[in-house]
């Protein structure tokens, strides 16, 4: 049954969302009719296929722009350049107001949450391709594309470049592994000592929560059950996240050589990258790769002729959620539903991906684990810390002027991160996106390691000119709008807490607010049903703790009302065409 519920009996290899993106594509939205020919394809309930076309935002059930602009809201990518409201400026030359479809069908704009390009500056996708570097005359000059109709592949190539700089490198960034070179030595020294080389180079996984690699393979590998599966979590949707990027770009064969390690170690046939709906322009250039890999004996039956050696790979593509880098929301998605975190226990490793064993490991893990498997657990152990062994790739951006990767041994001091980057007067850092840290500059002699802070791998900086309470109106949005839904203290408590930001930011908070926010944010950091929402309100308690000004200099003295009251009788406005000084109220 659950099988059903991924592919169609009549193109075995499609998935869910791969269908209705093609649909998408195809007619620019999704309709009832389309939903209804889908459900009958994948033998689903018209409800099922409904229920996740609603829960990804790239999907759509009104009709899309034959130019289809999203705009990144993110603090470094985002489309407030300096002054400039690059969207509203896209939107003005286009004649069409945001999140719409003007009339005649031609284009809609709207924005998204980070696309991964921090280091590129301003930037947007336009029918799923990402434009980096964005400025005022590149905007007009997409305006006019787009006003002639001028196909996306006409405009200059220049303009989709995306350039990756890499800074320092360490263990995992400094030599490119021959295809195939792990995998034989794998082979060659047995499953056994391959997990024990993993064990006891200490690898913990690199997406933020530091949980042991080698007994996260080790969990898989005993535990009972048909088949097991190894997962990579490439869906960094982290604000502030862009080294998956860099890495599926530079490190395709690592990434998919340390995949098949792990497969030969549990005892697994199948894999699959599980790659955000962001990041679709990879997706050929990756293919491309595991081809290679299959005419090579790398993938397919009997790898490198190991009689009982099978293993392949998948890529699926999400399709607009932040909350699916969330590792069983991941699963939930790739078995086709809507990615609405499971409870644990019970965990993937024992019940994962069509309830069997499963190994789920992000980009940056998989590739180390290559790494450690070539040149041994000592060699890894050489770097970082006790508790911390080998290094970490960060993702730099903001207000510094070498944005880009870095590769540091666990351990390295945030001040030599901020001078490295040639960054100056700083006045935070937000270290593992919105969910992760704010510190200030009494911080900055902490360390990046998993005993003091840890991090999946964004390193966002604000420089002294940065207003901390838009950069907390911007996260709490972004955990408002990425909210899956499913419980009630996540759904409604982000909603609040940004509600509560506005209201301070527009000079309409009183100390009653400030107690408000610390009760909202406990109760969402205690009371969410997953990981995510744990740390959906982490910025704003940092903030109150390390920055309590930014929220006080705004306060009113005495009570206001929680929301605007003239704003709230604007749809009664609309709808009675009236905007006369009597249907108004004077808040003063």
């Amino acid at each position: 049954m659950l099988n059903s519920c991924l592919h169609n009996s009549a193109s075995p290899h499609e998935h869910l969302l791969h269908r209705l993106y093609a649909l998408q594509q195809q007619f620019l939205h999704i309709s009832p009719e389309s939903m209804q020919q889908v459900a009958s394809e994948f033998n689903l309930p018209v409800s099922q296929v409904a229920s996740v076309i609603e829960f990804y935002s790239f999907f759509y059930t009104q009709p899309c722009g034959r130019f289809h602009i999203l705009f990144s809201n993110c603090t470094s990518c985002g489309y407030l350049a300096g002054e400039q409201d690059l969207m509203r400026m896209l939107c003005q030359l286009l004649q069409v107001p945001p999140g719409k479809t003007r009339q005649d069908g031609l284009v809609s704009v709207d924005e998204t949450s980070c696309i991964g390009l921090c280091d590129q500056g301003a930037s947007l996708l336009v029918n799923g391709v990402p434009i980096p570097a964005l400025d005022p005359e590149k905007i007009t000059q997409i305006a006019q594309r787009i006003t002639t109709g001028t196909p996306v592949t006409a405009w200059p190539a220049a303009w989709f470049e995306i350039h990756d700089t890499v800074h320092q490198r360490n263990l995992l960034l400094t030599e490119r592994l021959a295809p195939g070179s792990v995998l034989h030595k794998a082979l060659q020294q047995g499953a056994n000592e391959t997990l024990a080389e993993i064990q006891h180079s200490g690898l913990r996984g690199r997406g933020g929560a530091g949980f042991d690699t080698g007994k996260k393979w080790q969990f898989c590998r005993v535990a009972p059950g048909d088949a097991r599966y190894v997962v990579c979590n490439a869906d960094e949707g982290e604000p502030g996240t862009f080294k998956d990027r860099f890495l599926l770009s530079e490190q395709a064969d690592a990434l998919f050589e340390g995949m098949a390690v792990c497969a030969f170690v549990i005892g697994a046939n199948k894999g699959f990258v599980y790659l955000r709906g962001e990041y679709r322009y990879l997706l050929s250039h990756l293919q491309a790769v595991l081809e290679q890999r299959r005419s090579q004996g790398l993938l397919g039956q009997h790898i490198l002729g190991h009689a009982d050696f099978h293993f392949d790979i998948d890529i699926v593509v999400g399709a607009g959620a932040y909350i699916c880098g969330e590792e069983s929301a991941l699963i939930e998605s790739l078995e086709g539903k809507p990615g609405i975190p499971r409870i644990r226990p019970p965990f993937p490793v024992t019940h994962g991906y069509l309830g069997q064993p499963t190994v789920i490991n992000n980009v940056e893990t998989l590739i180390a684990a290559a790494q450690i498997v070539m040149h041994g657990s000592a060699w890894f152990k050489s770097a970082g810390t006790a508790q911390s062994t080998g290094s970490k790739i960060l993702s730099v951006s903001g207000d510094c002027r070498s944005p880009g990767i870095y590769e540091y041994s666990f351990g390295v001091h945030i001040q030599q991160v901020l001078d490295d980057c040639q960054a100056h007067n700083v006045q935070a850092v937000q270290i593992g996106g919105p969910a992760g840290k704010l510190i200030g500059a009494g911080d900055f002699n902490r360390t990046i390691s998993f005993e003091d802070v840890s991090t999946g791998g964004s390193f966002l900086i604000f420089g002294s000119q940065h207003n901390l309470l838009a950069i907390n109106r911007n996260f709490a949005r972004f955990f408002a709008h990425e909210s899956c839904g499913f419980c009630t203290p996540c759904r409604v408590g982000t909603q609040l807490l940004k509600n509560n930001l506005d209201k301070i930011a527009e000079g309409r908070g009183t100390a009653y607010d400030i107690e408000a926010l610390k009760q909202l944010s406990h109760l969402i950091q205690h009371q969410s049903h997953c990981g995510l929402g744990h740390t959906a309100a982490n910025h704003v308690l940092d903030s109150l703790q390390c920055f309590p000004q930014i929220f006080s200099a705004n306060l009113k003295q005495h009570f206001t009302a929680q929301f605007d009251l003239d704003q709230a009788l604007e749809n009664a406005r609309q709808i009675t065409h009236r905007d006369d000084a009597a249907a108004h109220l004077d808040n003063g």
